[in-house]
């Protein structure tokens, strides 16, 4: 059965009060949400919360899950909704709270990565947030140009767009790192 079918089926049961297909919305989507969170550079610990505080929402509003339509963008819209707030909150949260010295005397955790290999997390950290969840979504979860359009409230195009400008920005950060042969395809 079609992937997609089979996720519109299960969220429709779910929206009857079906369990076991809540249950199976869970265990499938799960992983690949909480692989969105983590791209977002959130801590495996705020991923998790995330992923708990997504799903919570998702049981509130199931009743808005229009039958016959994706699936994946609107729970992803949920997801992305949720980071934005989590986002918000942080940010109010670290206004308030005291800086702690740079020369506080605290020193950085040790990299575990091997010598010569890129840092994908630092590269993916120069990228536009925008740009960040739109490679997330296309290629951690695997939507399609036109889920994550509807996921992020914009067009193909600007789908397009962000997910160009950010295979460039990407390209030219493996490119400084001397990492050779980086081809143009290999990235899109």
């Amino acid at each position: 059965m079609d992937s997609d079918i089979e996720l519109q089926l299960l969220m429709v049961r779910y929206q009857h009060g079906d369990y076991d297909a809540a249950t199976a919305l869970i265990n499938r989507l799960s992983p690949q949400m909480h692989r969105f969170f983590l791209t977002q550079f959130v801590s495996r610990r705020h991923a998790d919360d995330l992923l708990q505080e997504t799903w919570l929402r998702i049981h509130q509003v199931r009743h808005t899950y229009q039958h016959g339509r994706p699936v994946l963008p609107w729970v992803y819209a949920i997801a992305r909704n949720i980071r934005v707030d989590h986002y918000r909150k942080a940010n109010r949260a670290e206004a308030r709270e005291e800086r702690l010295d740079a020369s506080s005397g605290i020193p950085n955790a040790p990299r575990d990565r091997p010598a010569g290999s890129p840092d994908l997390e630092a590269l993916l950290a120069d990228l536009p947030q925008s740009q960040r969840e739109v490679i997330a979504m296309l290629k951690v979860s695997g939507m399609s140009l036109e889920e994550v359009a509807q996921a992020t409230s914009s067009s193909v195009g600007s789908v397009k767009q962000k997910a160009h400008r950010a295979y460039e920005k990407l390209r030219r950060g493996l490119a400084g790192m001397g990492i050779a042969n980086v081809r143009r395809g290999g990235l899109s």
